[in-house]
């Protein structure tokens, strides 16, 4: 892509409104633009990124045995009223009528639908296990809409849900969804710790979120500060492995780490005084099971072994998406702009034309960009008549993770610099081991 041709709004200043670094990055990097208050218009560069998390999210899921389905974003109130949610949930449901003055909702989540789809199709226990997800856009009435994408109205949403037999067989799916969720969190760049939480409207009494630390987390956490050196890695999974499951939870949930829903001063008093940390985190998944709350109020059964109906046991587990864009910015950027990890980037590297119009620095951008296209790489090409600080200025901005700076002086000694965002750190390469560099970098991300 040249940037002449794409579409980045992007500001110079400030904007008013924005409180908190992501809000404000965001916006000026030109990737959302409010609509209404906690609803945004994703603009290319923004919906380029939110497509990278999407897919990783799907790639995760699909690694773990999960089924990718689409639902509907209005709902009947009727299912609803089946599981007694209908006038539990409280104003953050948007709620409306149809023509023929039916009762319909926006879809803040979707337990009573998928409970739905499932005892409508399903009737035997030999159909069991399944776990259905979808990745969709919700919507929630927030109060008091703040923080850009952090505490929107309008959200997209990762949501799965597992149907299984019996306890033990739900309690794996749980364990599964935990060690999928520590793959996706890495692969984001991001360490996200899950934290014993509250269940809230969702209902069920074991649930962890994934919270990733962050002075302007909207939620208090208690933690062990060993938790933080745990990595994840590239370990290679069997997730039908109940046991290996198992143990990866236990290694992740044994320290102590809880947000203040949860929070026991006893236990925390426990931890050794020098790794106690009190700090903030950002919400960005949530795992839950839940047993048979929404089987039995809905009949959703199965024949069991026995012959009997059995209410199926069931768990529901989120990722917030568009979430986790502000929280990768969060937790990565500087004082120039937004520094992406690798594995989210909306373009794989930068090119930075220093003297446009000029002959041999164009033809050295049009090969480096041709050669970079040829290895299946996206570069975003800075091809604009504008001055060289202005190009460094937004390619700090957008934060690519890697910059390759073109000017005539340096192809004399046939040579051009990449630059590294994260680091700053430049090197003078030949145009060719610059574009083998950026590919080896990215060939180990898988």
């Amino acid at each position: 892509m040249r940037l002449s041709r794409y579409f980045l709004p992007v500001l110079k200043e400030n904007p008013s409104e924005a409180q908190i670094v992501s809000h404000r990055l965001m916006l000026r990097a030109g990737m959302i633009k409010q609509a209404a208050a906690g609803i945004y218009s994703w603009l290319p560069l923004g919906f380029k990124v939110l497509r990278k998390l999407e897919n990783i999210v799907h790639e995760e899921q699909a690694r773990a045995g999960h089924i990718a389905i689409q639902m509907p974003i209005l709902q009947s109130a009727d299912l609803w009223r089946e599981s007694g949610r209908y006038d539990d949930y409280g104003q953050e449901m948007l709620r409306m009528q149809d023509r023929h003055g039916r009762d319909m909702l926006y879809t803040p989540t979707a337990e009573e639908l998928v409970t739905d789809i499932f005892r409508g199709h399903v009737n035997s226990y030999k159909d069991l296990p399944l776990t259905l997800y979808q990745i969709q856009w919700k919507f929630r009435d927030e109060i008091r809409p703040r923080f850009g994408v952090m505490r929107g109205r309008e959200f997209y949403m990762k949501d799965g849900y597992n149907f299984d037999l019996t306890k033990e067989d739900a309690l794996h799916a749980y364990n599964r969804h935990l060690v999928s969720y520590l793959r996706t969190y890495e692969r984001m760049g991001l360490q996200a710790i899950p934290m014993r939480a509250d269940s809230g409207p969702i209902g069920g009494d074991d649930t962890h979120e994934f919270l990733v630390l962050a002075d302007t987390g909207e939620s208090e956490v208690f933690y062990d500060s060993a938790v933080t050196d745990l990595t994840f890695g590239d370990r290679d999974i069997d997730y039908d492995d109940r046991a290996q499951c198992q143990a990866i939870l236990e290694e992740f949930t044994s320290k102590y780490a809880r947000t203040d829903e949860t929070h026991d001063e006893a236990l925390f008093n426990q931890v050794p005084e020098e790794r106690r940390r009190v700090a903030r985190g950002i919400e960005v998944g949530q795992i839950f099971y839940f047993g048979t709350k929404y089987s039995e109020a809905m009949g959703a059964t199965v024949q069991g072994p026995d012959g009997k109906p059995t209410p199926v046991h069931m768990g529901s587990h989120g990722i917030g998406v568009s979430r986790l864009i502000g929280a990768i910015i969060e937790a990565s950027h500087d004082d120039k702009g937004i520094i992406w990890p690798e594995g989210v980037t909306p373009f794989h590297c930068g090119i930075v034309n220093l003297k446009q119009g000029d002959e041999e620095a164009d033809a050295a951008c049009d090969k480096l960009y041709a050669a970079l296209t040829a290895l299946g790489l996206e570069p975003l090409y800075d091809d604009r008549n504008e001055r060289a600080g202005g190009k460094f200025a937004t390619m700090d901005l957008i934060g690519l993770p890697w910059r390759i700076t073109v000017g005539p002086r340096g192809l004399k000694n046939g040579v051009v610099e990449l630059t590294s965002r994260r680091t700053g750190e430049s090197e003078e390469l030949s145009p060719e081991a610059a574009v083998t560099k950026i590919a080896e970098i990215y060939e180990q991300l898988g």
